[in-house]
């Protein structure tokens, strides 16, 4: 059974940083591709960023530069580092393993607000 688990998620100050992790079992990352998807309420799921096999790497263009994806094969987790935070990052934020099936996250909540 494939279980993706978010965390990191919180309230930040514009311009502030957070790290969020996607602790995954039931799934090899060597076998996955992996991504970070968000969603506003009323509004579709949107891309965030992906990471392939190999490390190769995928970003909405919007978000270019600010987010940075990465993960630990070892430790079966992903990562997203998201910097200058602004309040239209406000979203739930979900990850996403796409293997032998698509797999979601329950999502963790990032709020950007002073």
């Amino acid at each position: 059974q494939v279980q993706l688990v978010e965390s990191g998620g919180g309230l930040v100050q514009p311009g502030g940083s957070l790290r969020l992790s996607c602790a995954a079992s039931g799934i090899s990352f060597s076998d996955a591709l992996m991504g970070w998807y968000r969603q506003v309420p009323g509004k579709q799921r949107e891309f965030v960023a992906s990471i392939g096999f190999g490390g190769n790497t995928l970003y909405a263009d919007s978000l270019r530069g600010r987010f940075t994806i990465s993960k630990d094969n070892a430790k079966n987790t992903m990562y997203l580092q998201m910097n200058t935070l602004k309040p239209e990052d406000t979203a739930v934020y979900y990850c996403r393993a796409n293997g032998r099936g698509v797999y979601w996250g329950q999502g963790t909540q990032v709020t950007v607000s002073s």
